[in-house]
């Protein structure tokens, strides 16, 4: 999530333009399996998602209140990938796990009065150094998305899984969180295959003006043309 102009039930990430609609090749895995990086800490883990329980297999499970039902549980097909950092440009520390949480003491740092009473949460958060924590189960709806519209619907949170990783619009993101994100794509493609390779969007795309993250620095050709390899 750029913390730059949070709306409430919010987070950020955005795809350069030329990139959007690319396809990825498919392969025969195991149903809900997928090959997983960082997540297991092994490339050649097999990793699944409990569609039961809404859960990543292998990711820190880190309960949030900053969520409620879907209006159709079985209606998800769209992934919004997300940046935050906080203090923007700050990595490391508990504060965007306080922030998910509603823990976060908004007198801790300067600029977190200036988002004092955000309550915002993401499905995923990938670290720098590709660990994986999860705050929502997949089947009810987290706050990120915030005022948004994807291909004429709107309110993306009814429908959307949000992944945030640890960054800044201008600040390369780590091998290790590109590996991250790969295996769990895969994984949600594979228990949600709503979730096309043409409908996995940034922040912008569905909030255009009002978001820009993740930037420049977000490699869309290298995440995208990995998902079928």
């Amino acid at each position: 999530m750029s913390m730059t102009g949070l709306d409430r039930g919010e987070i950020g990430i955005v795809p350069k333009a030329p990139l959007r609609g690319q396809k990825c090749i498919s392969v025969d895995r195991p149903p809900g399996f997928v090959r997983i990086g960082a997540i297991s800490q092994s490339r050649e883990a097999l990793v699944r998602i409990d569609k039961e329980k809404g859960l990543l297999q292998g990711a820190l499970q880190v309960p949030s209140s900053h969520c409620d039902e879907r209006p159709d549980p079985e209606d998800i097909s769209l992934l919004v990938i997300h940046n935050i950092s906080l203090p923007p440009g700050e990595f490391g520390g508990d504060y965007i796990e306080q922030l998910f949480t509603g823990r976060l003491d908004w007198q801790a740092h300067p600029y977190f009065k200036t988002i004092e009473g955000l309550r915002v949460s993401s499905h995923l958060l990938i670290r720098r150094d590709g660990s994986v924590s999860q705050y929502v189960p997949f089947r009810r709806r987290a706050w990120h998305a915030g005022l948004s519209e994807f291909e004429g619907r709107s309110a993306c949170n009814d429908f959307a899984i949000g992944i945030e990783l640890e960054g800044t619009d201008d600040e390369p993101f780590t091998d290790a969180q590109y590996q991250a994100l790969i295996g769990a794509t895969r994984a949600l493609q594979a228990a949600y295959p709503a979730i096309t390779s043409d409908r996995i969007v940034g922040h912008s795309d569905i909030a255009p003006g009002r978001k820009t993250d993740p930037g420049p620095a977000f490699n869309w050709h290298y995440f995208l043309s990995q998902l079928g390899s």
